[in-house]
C-alpha cells in the first residue's frame, strides 16, 4: 500500500475561478511524471448530491461509472487524467451530514453530543482518506467554494487537521486566487489575493504554494515577491495562472511555470520528467485545424453552456479526431416551431438534441429533428434527444399520431416511452397526481450499463467492437411494445441490452447519420480518446459540410 501525499487546492477572492481544471490539470502533471493520481472534489452545498439540482444555477451532472451523480468538476478530472472517477471522488456536506446522522440515529456515538468538531470533521477526513485506499501517489483534494464562507468552515478545518493527523510531509496546501488587473491603475493588484489569504491564515492554515489568475500576461517577479512577502510564503511558490483560448493548454502553461517540479520538491516526489509530448500534440492539433463544422445544439438550457459541459468538450475532442474545428451554435427549442425551423436551423452541419428533463421546449426540439431527418442532416439525440426521436418517427413515419412520452403526458394513448418498469408502483403515482416531479433523488437508472450492438450499423462502425459499456441517467425509456412496429417502418434499432429489453441506439439506415442512445456518451470522452459516436458524427457533419450541405 503507497503512503498517499495530499495535495489540497482551495479557492479565495471569489467563485469560478476555476479550481475545477487547476486541480485536473496539476493531476495530469503528476501523471505525466509517471505518478498514480486520484482527484476529489469537496462540495459545501447541502445537497445529498447535485442530482436534484438545476442545471442553469449550478451546470452539467456528472455521472460516474458506479452510478454517483456528481458536479460538474469530475468530468474535469477525467478528461484530464483518463481515468475513470466514482464516488469516493465526490462528497457534500450534504453527504457528510447524512452519515453522521445516520451513525447518530443508530447509536455509533454512545449517547454522546454531535458536533461538527469532532464528529463532522471526523467525518470529512475519513472520505478525504478514502482516496488513499485508491492505492495512489497523490490524492489531489479539491475544497468548492470560496474561503470566508459559511459552509465551507467544517472542510477547511478537517484538511487543517489532515496534517496533524498524516504529518506535514505528507500534506500541502495550495491556494487559487485572482490578481485583477485594474485598467484605470494600468496595474495588477495584490490587496485581494493578500486579504484571501489572510483569511485563510485565520483559521489556521497557511498556503503552501499561491496560484494567480490573471489575464493574459504572467505575474513579473517584483509582483510575485511581493505577494510572497505578504503571504508569507517563498518567492518560488507563487505561480501564474494565466487566461488561454483553449483549456487544453493549461497543464503546459503550469509546468512552464514550474508548478509540477515545485510539487514535486515540496512532497518529497520522485525527481522525473514530465512526458508531455500527448498535450503538446493535442494543442497543436487544434491550433491547426484542417476545416469547420457547425453543430446546433437544439435545447433548454441554452442560457448557460457549463450545463452541456461534457457534451461540449466531447464535440471538441470529435472535432479533433477529424482535424477540424468544431463550432458549436447553442439553440433555444422553446424558440422553434414547425414553420420557423428551416431558417434557425440553416447553415449547419449537423443537430444534435442532449439530454434534459420536462415537457418544456420539447416540441421545439422534436420539429428539429424532424427537419434533420428529412433533409438529410446528421443527427445525434442523447438521452431525451433519443427520445423525442423515437416520438417523432412514430408520429410522422408510422403513422401513431398521439405518440408521447409518459413524462410529458402521463394519460396519453400511445406512450413511445414510458416510466422505467423497475418503478411501477412510482408509475402508478405519477399517473394519479399527474407529477413527474417527487422522489427524484437517486431514482434513475444511473452507471454504467452493458449494449450489445447490431453488426453493420452505425454504431457498430463507429465502436469497432460487438459489445461497449455506457453512462446512463434517466428515469423513462422506450416502449419495447412498439418496437416491431417501428422496425416495419425503417427504424434500427442498433443496440440493446443484453436481454433485449432495454433500447439502447437507434439508427435510420438510409440516413447519412442519424442516431440515438438513451446513454450519456459525452461523459467518457477525452480529449486524447474522443468517443467514436462524437467521433462518427463530427466526420458524417464533415462530410455534410464538404457537400455543400445540400
Amino acid at each position: 500500500m503507497k503512503e498517499t501525499k495530499y495535495i489540497f487546492i482551495t479557492g479565495g477572492v471569489l467563485s469560478s475561478l476555476g479550481k475545477g481544471i487547476a486541480a485536473a490539470s496539476i493531476g495530469a502533471l503528476l501523471k505525466s511524471r509517471g505518478l498514480s493520481v486520484t482527484i476529489q472534489k469537496l462540495d459545501p452545498y447541502i445537497n445529498v448530491d447535485p442530482g436534484t439540482m438545476n442545471p442553469l444555477q449550478h451546470g452539467e451532472v456528472f455521472v460516474t461509472d458506479d452510478g454517483a451523480e456528481t458536479d460538474m468538476d469530475l468530468g474535469h478530472y477525467e478528461r484530464y487524467l483518463g481515468e475513470p472517477m466514482s464516488q469516493r471522488n465526490s462528497y457534500t456536506s450534504g453527504s457528510i451530514y447524512y452519515q453522521v446522522i445516520n451513525k447518530e440515529r443508530r447509536g455509533d456515538y454512545l449517547g454522546g453530543t454531535v458536533q461538527v468538531i469532532p464528529h463532522i470533521t471526523d467525518e470529512i477526513k475519513r472520505a478525504i482518506q478514502t482516496t488513499a485506499e485508491q492505492n495512489v501517489d497523490v490524492a489531489i483534494i479539491e475544497i468548492g467554494g470560496t474561503v470566508g464562507d459559511i459552509e465551507s468552515q467544517p472542510f477547511l478545518e478537517a484538511i487543517r487537521q489532515m496534517r496533524g493527523d498524516v504529518g506535514k510531509e505528507r500534506c500541502l496546501y495550495l491556494h487559487l486566487t485572482l490578481v485583477p488587473y485594474l485598467k484605470s491603475a494600468g496595474e495588477y493588484k495584490t490587496k485581494p489575493t493578500q486579504h484571501s489569504v489572510k483569511e485563510l491564515r485565520s483559521i489556521g492554515i497557511q498556503p503552501d504554494i499561491i496560484l494567480c489568475r490573471c489575464d493574459a500576461q504572467p505575474l513579473n517577479a517584483d509582483l510575485k515577491r511581493k505577494i510572497a512577502l505578504f503571504c508569507d510564503v517563498a518567492p518560488d511558490a507563487v505561480f501564474s495562472s494565466v487566461d488561454v483560448p483553449n483549456v487544453y493548454e493549461v497543464p503546459l502553461k503550469l509546468f512552464e511555470e514550474g508548478l509540477d517540479q515545485r510539487i514535486a520538491i515540496m512532497l518529497q516526489l520522485p525527481a522525473k520528467n514530465p512526458k508531455l509530448e500527448p498535450w503538446r500534440r493535442l494543442v497543436q492539433s487544434m491550433a491547426n485545424p484542417k476545416g469547420e463544422v457547425t453543430i446546433g445544439i437544439v435545447g433548454k438550457y441554452v442560457d448557460s453552456k457549463e450545463a452541456y459541459k461534457s457534451l461540449h468538450e466531447a464535440l471538441v475532442h470529435g472535432g479533433v479526431a477529424n482535424e477540424c474545428t468544431v463550432s458549436l451554435r447553442y439553440i433555444n427549442s422553446e424558440e422553434i416551431t414547425r414553420k420557423n425551423v428551416g431558417d434557425i436551423l440553416a447553415g449547419l452541419d449537423g443537430v444534435l438534441v442532449p439530454g434534459g428533463f420536462g415537457v418544456r421546449g420539447v416540441e421545439g426540439k422534436i420539429a428539429a429533428i424532424r427537419y434533420a431527418r428529412e433533409r438529410k442532416i446528421p443527427f445525434f439525440g442523447i438521452c431525451l434527444g433519443m427520445q423525442c426521436a423515437v416520438i417523432e418517427f412514430a408520429r410522422d413515419v408510422a403513422g401513431i399520431s398521439d405518440a408521447n412520452s409518459e413524462e410529458f403526458d402521463p394519460l396519453a394513448g400511445n406512450k413511445v416511452i414510458y416510466l422505467m418498469t423497475e418503478w411501477f408502483d412510482y408509475r402508478k403515482q405519477c399517473v394519479e397526481q399527474r407529477d413527474t416531479g417527487s422522489h427524484m433523488g437517486g431514482t434513475m437508472r444511473l452507471g454504467a450499463y452493458p449494449c450489445v450492438l447490431t453488426p453493420a450499423s452505425k454504431a457498430h462502425e463507429a465502436y469497432g467492437k460487438d459489445s461497449v459499456e455506457e453512462r446512463h441517467r434517466h428515469r423513462f425509456e422506450f416502449n419495447v411494445v412498439y418496437k416491431e412496429k417501428l422496425e416495419e417502418h425503417g427504424l434500427l434499432f442498433s443496440g440493446m441490452s443484453p436481454d433485449g429489453a432495454l433500447a439502447e441506439i437507434i439508427e435510420i439506415p438510409d440516413h447519412p447519420w442519424f442516431l440515438g442512445c438513451q446513454f450519456h456518451p459525452e461523459l467518457k470522452s477525452t480529449p486524447m480518446k474522443p468517443h467514436p459516436l462524437f467521433r462518427s458524427f463530427i466526420g458524417a457533419a464533415k462530410a455534410f459540410g464538404g457537400q455543400g450541405k445540400k
